[in-house]
């Protein structure tokens, strides 16, 4: 099966010496199929790239849809947050 790139996030950062490097999270799919006549799940994978290495961790649909749910739940309360400092911020 080929994996699909669907999304990659890339930061650049500058180490003590000045030295630009780049990370990126990269999440990459891989469809589901028949394997010996049955279902098996797609694969989601979520890709740590440094500039002199690779992390990888392969999750199952369930997984993902765990830590979506979570990134979700944190990213909004984060938000919530600066909104609330915003408007205390403007009184």
């Amino acid at each position: 099966m080929e994996m699909v790139v669907e999304e990659e996030i890339v930061h650049w950062w500058k180490d003590e010496k000045g030295e630009p490097h780049r990370n990126a999270l990269r999440i990459e799919r891989e469809d589901a199929s028949e394997h010996n006549g049955f279902p098996r799940d797609g694969i989601v994978v979520v890709r740590i790239l440094i500039t002199v290495s690779r992390q990888a961790i392969r999750l199952s649909p369930d997984e993902a849809l765990r830590i979506s749910t979570q990134l979700l739940s944190v990213s909004k309360e984060l938000l919530n947050q600066k909104r609330r400092l915003w408007q205390t911020h403007e009184d």
